[in-house]
């Protein structure tokens, strides 16, 4: 049975590393790609971890800067989410709601 070859995410950009090597950049794209399946489940974890910051109340800009990707992706992704019908409420905190209970 063969084994697949294990696969790290790459810190150096593909024609670096052809470079470095002496291949074409497509041998190294060939060689090192993440699998579809791992891409997709990262991408889906950062989504979910996306809806959660912005459930909690943090602003966009917080929670690019929490999860290391762009303001821009952190918008996509919550318009994406309020298209497909997902709910954005955010949580009351504790104070909120006692407060609205005494009004």
């Amino acid at each position: 049975m063969k084994q697949e070859p294990r696969r790290e995410r790459r810190t150096a950009t593909a024609r670096e590393l052809a470079d470095r090597f002496g291949v074409s950049e497509r041998t190294v794209l060939r060689m090192v790609a993440e699998e579809r399946a791992a891409y997709e489940g990262r991408s889906r974890q950062r989504r979910d971890q996306i809806i959660e910051l912005h459930r909690q109340g943090l602003k966009g800009y917080e929670i690019a800067r929490e999860l290391n990707v762009s303001t821009g992706l952190v918008s996509t992704r919550l318009k994406e989410a309020r298209s497909a019908g997902v709910d954005l409420t955010r949580y009351a905190a504790a104070g909120e709601t006692q407060k609205q209970g005494q009004a």
